[in-house]
């Protein structure tokens, strides 16, 4: 039979009431969703804010509100297994890794880094400060390579996952490169706190992440590209967000206790609306009749929600300490499931338990390795190499059963009915005769290649050296041709220069004689009149301005002689 079930936490900060002493000290609950709603077990002292908490296979991690610290809770022995103590406070949360949940974890601080904890290693990589306030969210893609983290700083980082463990120690071999302790891409349109995260289920380049604000507006992004995809205007700021296990809507929590279904397909359009540039530019609002509003006597915010592994209900964690399930289908009010007496800070359903044949994991987190801050970063030596020389870096885990080997020998063939090919490869070794035959042919096909490229690169050689000489006569023929050409250029340069300079000379000489010209005249007519001669005053006047106009008349003329040339 399908079981479902739920891991709510609460904060301790606020109790709201101390009903049932059995569950008052306990700060996380498993609690089973469906067929039989009832209460399986509870960890104590834990107090966790919003986007604190990660639940894994065997493990739960849950960051304290009141201390830098994280509890680590195994889920089989459902106690404490450790604390483990940070330099600075925790603020979020995200597990990294496959069904075995023995991959890392990723936590974000109160100074803006961001941290990865390899859980079966114990080996710790830290980022410089990307955020100017506390990570406060934070989500991992269904592929685990990329990372996105949410701040108050209205930022959105996304971060390389592989690049974050990467044994390559910085960029400073090739500076060009961006480090890979360093976001890849930076999603900046909101314009007020960043209060919550969520990512698409699909494996593609085109998942999709969408990103909740204090400036009421829920962004719909392409993480990888960085591209802005969608916006939509919603009546208040969001506390909380969940999408639909088919990416095809989300869910928005109010302070209100509301709750809110936005649909992407409200938009007709032959493409995916989502994905359809023509609906991009243009920010879409929800309808008031998609809130759902809470049958409650007192109203409580809703600080978290998850959807069911169908996608046809919905739970809600509020901060009255209750918890509310909604019918998607129907759209029905919210009605009271169970209360923890705390507010409700983290709410997860779990991957339902009992199916058929499901695949187990052959490797099993027994017992987190607790965290060694990887010193080697900032030596000298492996800056130099730009690789990171670990020192005892040992993965301790436990095998669930034996590697999986078919049932095959070095001389025999398979009897199973996967094709023989496959076998080989799954096999430890290859059989005898297909190695034989593998030899054989790499020696005939390595002969006959060596035979046919030998001929080919003669017959390359021969062509090549008489289209080389061809080119070579060319050239010289063209480099002739073009220093005669320059030759003949500058000797009618020069002649035209020389033409030009005798001109000019005998123009200037021609130009001299008139004025000298016009100064004897000009000298006899102020003899004339110093003689007192007034008699002959008016003819000479009249020679005077004779000659006067005829010196000016010389000169324009002169003048234009020189304009023209």
């Amino acid at each position: 039979m399908l079981t479902e079930s739920f891991v709510a936490s609460v904060s301790a900060a606020e109790k709201t009431s101390k009903k049932d002493s059995i569950i008052k000290d306990a700060g996380i609950y498993l609690y089973e969703y469906q067929p039989l709603p009832t209460l399986r077990s509870s960890f104590k002292k834990s107090s966790t804010q919003p986007n604190c908490l990660a639940v894994g296979v065997s493990h739960v991690f849950a960051a304290q509100s009141d201390k830098a610290v994280v509890h680590v809770y195994s889920r089989e022995r459902s106690n404490q297994e450790s604390t483990i103590p940070f330099p600075e406070k925790i603020c979020s949360v995200a597990l990294l890794g496959g069904a075995d949940g023995g991959g890392a974890l990723a936590m974000g601080t109160e100074g803006g880094r961001v941290i990865l904890w390899e859980l079966c290693t114990g080996r710790q990589v830290s980022t410089p400060q990307s955020h100017l306030q506390a990570t406060t969210c934070l989500v991992a893609d269904p592929t685990y390579n990329f990372l996105l983290s949410g701040s108050p700083d209205s930022n959105i980082h996304v971060w390389s996952i592989p690049g974050l463990l990467s044994f390559s120690s910085s960029t400073s071999n090739d500076p060009s490169q961006p480090s890979p302790f360093s976001p890849q891409n930076t999603l900046s349109n909101h314009r007020a706190e960043v209060t919550t995260l969520v990512i698409g289920h699909s494996s593609s380049n085109t998942n999709i992440a969408i990103s909740g604000s204090r400036d009421s507006t829920c962004i719909v992004w392409n993480y990888r590209s960085g591209d802005l995809l969608h916006t939509f205007l919603l009546p208040s700021a969001p506390l909380c967000l969940a999408l639909d296990p088919a990416d095809r809507a989300f869910y928005a929590g109010y302070e209100d206790g509301s709750i809110q279904l936005v649909d992407f397909y409200t938009q007709t359009s032959l493409s995916h609306p989502i994905h359809d540039p023509a609906l991009q530019a243009t920010p879409t609002q929800p309808p008031p009749s998609s809130r759902w509003p809470i049958q409650a006597e007192e109203v409580s915010a809703a600080l978290c929600i998850s959807v069911s592994y169908d996608g046809l209900g919905l739970i809600s964690g509020h901060r009255n300490g209750k918890v509310h399930t909604w019918n998607v289908a129907t759209g029905q009010n919210g009605t009271p499931l169970t209360e923890f007496f705390a507010p409700i800070t983290n709410i997860q359903l779990l991957h339902p338990t009992g199916f058929p044949n499901a695949k187990t994991s052959p490797l099993k987190l027994a017992s987190v390795v607790k965290p060694r801050y990887e010193s080697s970063l900032n030596s000298s030596e492996n800056n130099a190499s730009g690789i990171l020389m670990i020192d005892n870096y040992n993965l301790t885990a436990k095998l669930m059963s034996m590697l999986p080997l078919p049932p095959f020998s070095s001389t025999g063939t398979s009897d199973t009915l996967l094709a023989e090919f496959d076998d080989f490869l799954s096999h430890l070794s290859f059989p005898s005769h297909l190695l034989e035959e593998g030899i054989a042919t790499f020696a005939t096909a390595g002969t006959t290649d060596a035979r046919a490229s030998l001929d080919t690169t003669s017959s390359l050689n021969e062509s090549q050296t008489l289209e080389i000489s061809t080119l070579k006569a060319q050239l010289s023929q063209a480099r002739a041709a073009q220093q005669a050409y320059t030759d003949k250029a500058l000797e009618l340069n020069a002649k035209v220069l020389m033409l030009y300079e005798e001109r000019k000379v005998r123009e200037t000489d021609k130009r001299r004689r008139r004025l000298q010209k016009a100064k004897e005249a000009e000298l006899r007519r102020q003899e004339i009149m110093a003689n007192g001669e007034v008699a002959k005053e008016a003819p000479i006047r009249e020679h005077g301005s004779k000659m006067d106009t005829a010196v000016e008349e010389d000169l324009s003329s002169n003048m234009d002689e020189t304009d023209d040339e």
